[in-house]
């Protein structure tokens, strides 16, 4: 199991087992002697009894982590529920903050950094209406990034549904 450490707001391990699942599962990103995690691979790493993470020597629940990552992002439960479904079927999801999108999502068996992300997404949800203005903005982002646009559209129940959008010239 991972031992990893909650500091100010990033979540980091030198462990042995952190370096191996970064090469072997893309999970996190190499700085110097460390691997650091994205909030979204953290929560799903704790989730999936793979990693735990401490702060001040002490063991901290996946509760009180999303608790204290709320105070940063209060869509955190949204995007950890769509980061664990995708991963869970096998792509690889990677921030997307420079694209202005929630993650970028690569194929199965890619490997952030040598391969092309084919898929820009955004979340969105059935309560909040997605305006035409925001809907063109996104799809203009992704075009622009050579990338496909993809809605992950959250229902009531969490169910959720995946939309790709491509530019088509007719």
């Amino acid at each position: 199991m991972i031992q990893a450490k909650f500091t100010g707001d990033k979540i980091i391990s030198s462990s042995t087992e952190a370096f191996s699942l970064f090469e072997k599962s893309s999970f996190g990103e190499k700085i110097s002697n460390k691997i650091e995690y994205s909030s979204f691979e953290a929560l799903f790493l704790i989730d999936n009894d793979k990693m735990q993470v401490f702060s001040n020597s002490k063991p901290l629940s996946l509760d009180l982590i999303i608790k204290k990552l709320k105070r940063k992002d209060k869509n955190v439960e949204s995007k950890f529920l769509v980061y664990s479904n995708l991963r869970k079927k096998g792509y690889i999801l990677k921030t997307a903050l420079k694209f202005g999108a929630d993650f970028r999502v690569y194929n199965k068996g890619s490997k952030p950094g040598k391969s092309h992300a084919p898929w820009l997404l955004f979340i969105a949800k059935d309560s909040k209406p997605l305006q035409w203005n925001e809907f063109a903005a996104k799809n203009r982002i992704a075009h622009s990034t050579n990338k496909k646009l993809m809605i992950a559209l959250i229902d009531e129940e969490s169910s959720i549904s995946y939309y790709q959008v491509e530019w088509m010239r007719p």
